[in-house]
């Protein structure tokens, strides 16, 4: 696996960091990362879809404590530095089957940790989504785009859940001067990802799929695009979100800047396992957007950030991974 070009190690060091949803994809490339850097962890989650295998090399170090909890629930009492907010279902499939938990992950679960935030001084980074943006009427999306979202619909507890907990942050911002960086994280993929069923997304079930020997299952015509940034290049910017000083109280979108569509994807997934694999359609989810494409200039500028991985080879180093980790990636 590549490693994660970590910008300010120096800042890392001897910081306590708290990472909620730290067994997750995210989350416990996170935890690994910070670790690297010389950062005390504490990790929670409540195990709905993180796993602690991805957490099981950590475990026993002396800079790193894991606690099963639901930051919706529990209120933290945590003396921190740095707050990563990971804590959400992501996979679309996934959290229309748990609406009210995703909502309330990014409703009181972020308010929780503000909260915390304010109390100890610590500096959030929240998990935000491209999914904040909705059906989008301008692409490549800049953080200035408002957003066409259906607030009613099936996939509004995803949405206005991220819309909401970006909005709860910026009070933060504008009432308590909380240091407050948001996130807008586009299609990330690899080593650690899950392939199985509701927790799939679609590099994932691609290539899950093949390596079974499966058909590749594309809803709707595959015509829809996505922009996938492997995972070290998304750690490496949320780690520069993190350290930047100019980073606090902006939004910043975190992403590659090629759109790939559906299709395209599946075929190259097929291609990298090798043979052909038959492809299946069905249909298109309601309010699945046509189009993501992140615009990333102000990450550039802010961050000096850009992806660095191309996606064959990322998706080269995740079959790899998937190879070998089949029974741990479901």
């Amino acid at each position: 696996m590549n490693p994660v070009e970590i910008p300010d190690v120096a800042y890392f060091r001897g910081k306590r960091a708290f990472v909620a949803g730290g067994a997750g994809f995210l989350g416990s490339w996170l935890c690994e990362t910070l670790i690297k850097s010389g950062a005390d962890v504490v990790c929670v989650d409540n195990l709905a879809t993180g796993l602690e295998q991805n957490i099981s090399d950590l475990k026993g170090r002396r800079n790193f404590v894991f606690e099963k909890l639901d930051i919706a629930e529990k209120a933290l009492d945590e003396d921190v530095d740095l707050i990563f907010h990971f804590a959400s279902r992501a996979s679309p499939e996934e959290y229309q089957q748990h609406p009210v938990e995703t909502l309330l992950a990014n409703s009181d679960g972020t308010r929780r940790i503000l909260d915390t935030a304010r109390k100890c001084g610590a500096r959030v980074i929240y998990a935000s989504s491209s999914e904040v943006y909705g059906h989008p009427t301008v692409v490549p999306t800049p953080e200035s785009y408002w957003g066409l979202v259906n607030s009613v619909g099936p996939r509004s507890c995803y949405d206005e859940g991220k819309r909401f907990g970006e909005a709860l942050c910026m009070a933060y911002v504008r009432a308590y001067d909380t240091d407050v960086r948001i996130a807008r994280i586009f299609n990330t993929y690899g080593p650690r990802i899950r392939g199985d069923g509701a927790y799939a997304r679609s590099a994932s079930r691609f290539i899950f799929q093949a390596l079974r020997g499966q058909p590749l299952t594309i809803y709707g015509d595959g015509k829809q695009t996505r922009s996938f940034c492997y995972v070290t290049d998304t750690v490496s910017a949320l780690l520069q979100t993190a350290s930047t000083e100019l980073a606090k109280g902006e939004v910043l979108n975190i992403g590659n800047p090629h759109e790939t569509t559906i299709l395209a994807l599946a075929n190259l997934v097929s291609k990298l396992v090798g043979g052909r694999r038959e492809i299946t359609y069905g249909p298109l989810p309601p309010d699945d957007p046509p189009r993501r494409c992140p615009d990333i200039s102000k990450a550039r500028t802010i961050l000096r950030w850009e992806p660095r991985v191309g996606l064959e080879e990322g998706l080269a180093k995740t079959i790899q991974w998937f190879k070998e980790n089949m029974e741990v990636a479901k």
